[in-house]
């Protein structure tokens, strides 16, 4: 399949995808009836963030994972599958960002911050800011719930695919929790911040997608093995760039604050290695990421040691090992044009 054919593809599945969402959401949403008028700010909240924001990147690895098995583009459980994997992501985001005290997120002000407004404009009792992070959590929930639904329809590879999309879960649940507990102890090295990014977006973005793709199109057992030699790489890659992003990042392109990693103290492979080649100058000036004058001292660190350069050149070779994997794989050809698309698609945003 040529390349122009493949991107119609990809640019076909968004489509599906978003008309999917919007079914399954206009459906879930009818449940919660009972809440009258508060139901508006749930749909202005979390609907409009699912459905405003996003890439569907993950969608994309589910499908063509689904491909890769040997699935076909109409089978409808493909597009349940995906719809899962985005609403769980949307939840997962919401409550990183209660987590991270962020103050946008994909152009648009965090749910947390949004409901803490809500709350002042009512004059309601209590602390806005305390309503804000729970509600948030409830929304983060609610889009967890909601994933379970859409898998629903997974049909009767439903067990298979239940079980991946569990793994999936735990995993990203675990690497956040990595991520936490490393920015409090502090300090630690390019190894242990690429476990962390491993469990905490790469698994979840690349590899279980392909998995869960893989699991609803019934594919043989030896592919997995393929699909993972391509996923581990990339999903270390995508990292990197987010990484890359997050310290020399166009906000108006992130959607998302340039530095707030480096003010929460959180350890990348990108820190770590300008850590470990400005010595203790360095790693004392990475711990005490205030302000923006703070900020920039920690972005021009990180250019003069090497370490932005470093981390290109490993997305490069990343990218690289990855759609190497595909090669003589067995891999129906669109497919493997369409996986190797995405690991392009995956690793340039905002460059």
């Amino acid at each position: 399949m040529p390349v122009v054919a493949v991107t119609r593809e990809t640019d076909r599945l968004r489509e599906l995808m978003d008309h999917r969402l919007d079914r399954l959401l206009e459906g879930e949403t009818d449940k919660l009836a009972f809440l009258g008028a508060d139901l508006d700010v749930l749909r202005e909240v979390l609907l409009g963030f699912v459905r405003e924001g996003g890439k569907r990147l993950r969608p994309a690895f589910v499908y063509w994972g689904h491909r890769a098995a040997g699935g076909s583009p109409d089978d409808e459980a493909v597009y349940a599958a995906g719809c899962a994997v985005e609403l769980m992501h949307a939840g997962a985001l919401m409550l990183d960002d209660v987590m991270d005290e962020a103050g946008t997120r994909r152009g648009r002000r965090t749910a947390h911050l949004t409901m803490a407004a809500y709350h002042d404009a009512r004059g309601w009792r209590g602390s806005a800011t305390r309503f804000g992070e729970s509600t948030a959590v409830l929304f983060g929930m609610l889009a967890y719930t909601w994933a379970d639904a859409a898998l629903l329809h997974c049909g009767p590879r439903l067990p298979a695919a239940l079980e991946v999309f569990n793994q999936l879960r735990t995993e990203v649940i675990g690497g956040q929790y990595l991520d936490l507990a490393h920015a409090a102890r502090r300090g630690g090295d390019a190894a242990e911040a690429g476990r962390i990014s491993t469990y905490k977006s790469g698994k979840y973005t690349v590899e279980r997608p392909l998995h869960l793709g893989h699991a609803v199109a019934d594919g043989p057992a030896r592919l997995r093995a393929v699909l993972s030699a391509y996923a581990l790489p990339l999903g270390e890659a995508f990292q990197l760039r987010d990484d890359v992003l997050g310290v020399y990042g166009d906000p108006a392109a992130t959607g998302k604050p340039v530095g707030a990693d480096l003010r929460q103290g959180k350890q990348t492979w990108l820190t770590a290695v300008a850590r470990e080649r400005a010595g203790a100058y360095g790693a004392a000036l990475m711990d005490n990421v205030r302000d923006e004058d703070d900020v920039e001292a920690a972005r021009a660190l990180i250019t003069a040691t090497g370490a932005r350069e470093a981390a290109e050149e490993r997305i490069g070779d990343l990218v690289a090992r990855a759609v190497a994997a595909l090669e003589g794989a067995g891999i129906p050809g669109d497919a493997a044009e369409g996986l190797a698309e995405l690991a392009d698609l995956a690793t340039r945003r905002g460059t």
